[in-house]
């Protein structure tokens, strides 16, 4: 028989392999709906009066709604993210949520004049990088906006990039205005080895102008950037940045 103590010590054992393990652990899932032209309307209402709550129902969690700024995007783009304690969770929420009487008839009355969606929805897994903040949303502004940046390092660099982010990058952001939401990797190869996916909340669309060009030319971020690429250069193209606005129904404004 176990003794006491080689009960508890197996206990441990099987708890700390149970926590490390990313098939238990919280995952993201960043979600972007292209509709039909003049459905987006269509597709907010049916989220706002409905959606929401069946992904409560199923154990998804809203963590924020948004649409982007610039056009064509903002007449047909819906981007948001959920929140899964699992990957195997989020498989089992998403097939009871398809499965739900009460979804598709609000599927079905939803487009009775016509299909919403223009194509299949597009969906990353992500698992929430060490220096992800725990983000408050403050007050809400009509003024307020969000960008979506995504970078892909070069082999082998992304370690760097966390290194400069977690040491300095999010303190430099906040020293010039930019508020941290969230910092993701996606969960899935090849992504997974080179890509870096972030949310910051800016005051306006001014504001944002005004921050970055403070922040690149700021003589500490220079610093940083030069002495983080000694050993070769991180990007290996440019970053994509989107411009979002908060739904009225969103967490996150």
């Amino acid at each position: 028989m176990m003794t006491h103590l080689a009960q508890r010590t197996a206990l441990l054992l099987f708890t700390m392999v149970t926590l490390m393990n990313p098939a238990n652990a919280d995952v993201f899932e960043l979600r972007t709906y292209t509709t039909n032209e003049g459905r987006l309307d269509n597709l907010n209402a049916r989220f706002r009066e409905h959606t929401i709550k069946l992904f409560d129902k199923h154990g998804m969690t809203s963590v924020g709604y948004w649409v982007p700024t610039q056009a064509p995007e903002c007449t047909n783009t819906l981007i948001y993210v959920l929140k899964h304690k699992s990957r195997e969770a989020a498989k089992a929420s998403w097939k009871a949520f398809l499965s739900d009487p009460e979804w598709k008839k609000v599927a079905r009355e939803s487009q009775v004049d016509g299909r919403i969606l223009a194509k299949s929805p597009e969906s990353v897994f992500l698992n929430a990088t060490d220096y992800s903040p725990e983000f408050s949303s403050g007050e809400p502004s009509g003024d307020t906006v969000f960008e979506l940046r995504v970078y892909r390092t070069n082999e082998n660099k992304l370690k760097n990039l966390d290194a400069r982010f977690r040491d300095h990058t999010i303190d430099l952001f906040s020293k010039h205005g930019m508020k941290s939401v969230a910092y993701w990797h996606p969960a899935d190869k090849p992504d997974a080895a080179d890509t870096l996916i972030y949310i910051i909340r800016h005051d306006s669309d001014e504001a944002a102008a005004a921050s970055w060009e403070a922040f690149r030319n700021d003589p500490e971020w220079r610093k940083v950037a030069k002495e983080s690429q000694i050993d070769g250069k991180i990007l290996r193209e440019s970053p994509k940045s989107t411009y979002m606005k908060a739904t009225d129904y969103s967490a996150i404004k």
